[in-house]
């Protein structure tokens, strides 16, 4: 019973910040929506770009949380060995969000690339220039949301991201509107908004880390000048796989918008309206799995096999029985959760809800193994073994995946439902792999000596 408490108290403010995460996006939609659907275009493009880059950089200094567990689980005060890890994550997100910020730069010939249209192209490329700005605070923040959860204080993160829905709402009001005295600055108001949400976020989390006695005693900035190669090399060897990861999934997703897009514009619609149901459920897994992480790498650092084994037993029931229950939500009430966004009952809207219903129904069947994959994945992580679920993930998504979506949504008459099922085979994949590896970890030599 004890893991399940120290999970539960990690996960639920992790999963809190993630659904709330998805809020402060969503807020954006709002107020761009109103200024016409090529403004809204042009933002769905440059946020879908500017959100992967991010993501993908979350799970760099995401490093930081096995390798601080790691330290936390060999010695509860280290001190010198959490400072330096944290120090070095920084270097290396620092760094990557200069290397995000220049492709943001290239957005305008990315986007002629995949055959967007001129005009959208045109007001995107200002928007995503202001947008990229909040590329340096928002990868910050990331590392010192993971670093103060895997300190035992998840909960601020919590509380910093419901704060960053006020403040992105605020700014949107502000900005693309015009009030309070600002100039009415439209789809480049939404970007600035952006940028002043992620440096809020930034700074509320420097304030805490400064006044939170716990917290405090660590002195992340003491000598931040000073370099440690190999606790930098470390944060690489562990963070660049995971980004290889996350740009694996989101490249067979992302793909699978594209794909529906060719075979229809009622199938990519009630792609999208299907898809935010599945968004928002994974977001409780993907916790879970954060959870999952820490308590792994503290018994791993703690060289406590049995302890590991229980971290992940708990984190795998608790991802899996959710998903469960959401699958369950999903098949007994398509169509009221439909209602959420569209009206199932208008005759417009006739082809999309069918759509949608059918693959409601593959979403459902994909929750588990979804919820899987996603713990799978911390559980490994736990133990800083990235590299070769990177691989599996890169086989899983992109072969049997990407591949039998191609073939039944381009070749068969299934065509959008073909796509569905080639995302479940995906998903099967990768979750059988990942479980597999976690199985075989003794055998394998991810245990600690």
């Amino acid at each position: 019973m004890d893991e399940w408490r120290s999970t539960l108290r990690l996960a639920a403010p992790l999963v809190g910040a993630n659904l709330l995460q998805m809020a402060v996006f969503a807020v954006d939609v709002v107020f761009v929506a109103r200024l016409g659907p090529e403004a809204l275009a042009a933002s769905s493009l440059s946020v879908a770009l500017f959100g992967l880059l991010i993501w993908s950089l979350t799970g760099l200094v995401g490093a930081a949380s096995p390798l601080i567990a790691a330290e936390l689980g060999r010695r509860r005060h280290a001190v010198r060995e959490v400072r330096r890890t944290v120090r070095m994550a920084a270097w290396a997100g620092l760094l990557a969000a200069f290397i995000a910020m220049g492709v943001c730069l290239l957005g305008g010939p990315l986007m002629r690339l995949t055959g967007q249209q001129e005009g959208v192209i045109v007001r995107a490329v200002p928007f995503l220039n202001v947008l990229m700005w909040a590329a340096i605070p928002a990868v910050l923040a990331a590392l010192l949301r993971t670093v103060v959860a895997t300190l035992g204080r998840p909960g601020i993160g919590t509380a910093i991201t419901a704060m960053a829905v006020a403040v992105n709402a605020f700014g949107n009001w502000v900005f693309v509107f015009g009030h309070l005295g600002a100039p009415e600055l439209g789809l480049t108001g939404s970007a600035i908004s952006s940028v002043v949400t992620s440096s809020a976020m930034l700074i509320a989390y420097a304030l805490v880390i400064r006044f939170d006695r716990r917290l405090r005693r660590y002195r992340f900035l003491g000598r931040w000048w000073r370099p440690e190669w190999q606790r930098f090399r470390d944060v690489l060897a562990i963070g660049l796989p995971i980004c290889g990861t996350i740009i694996a999934e989101a490249g067979m997703f992302n793909g699978a918008a594209f794909l529906m897009g060719r075979i229809g514009e009622a199938e990519l619609a009630g792609h999208t309206v299907a898809l935010q149901f599945a968004a928002i459920a994974f977001q409780v897994p993907f916790g879970v799995g954060q959870a999952a992480t820490i308590r792994v790498g503290l018994a791993y650092g703690a060289g406590d096999s049995g302890a590991i084994a229980r971290a992940g037993r708990v984190g795998m029931l608790l991802g899996i029985g959710f998903m469960a229950l959401s699958a369950g939500i999903m098949l007994a009430f398509p169509r009221p959760l439909l209602r959420l966004y569209v009206d199932p009952d208008a005759p417009e809207n006739a082809r999309m809800v069918a759509f949608a219903l059918q693959y409601m129904a593959v979403a459902a069947a994909f929750q588990l193994f979804d919820g899987a994959q996603a713990v799978g994945a911390g559980m490994l992580r736990g133990l800083q073994d990235t590299r070769v679920p990177m691989l599996m993930a890169l086989f899983g998504y992109w072969v049997p995946g990407v591949g039998t979506a191609l073939w039944l949504g381009l070749f068969t008459p299934l065509g959008g439902l073909g796509v569905w099922i080639g995302l479940l085979i995906g998903l099967v994949f990768v979750a059988g792999l990942l479980l597999w590896r976690w199985h075989r970890r003794a055998r394998l030599g991810l245990l600690p000596a």
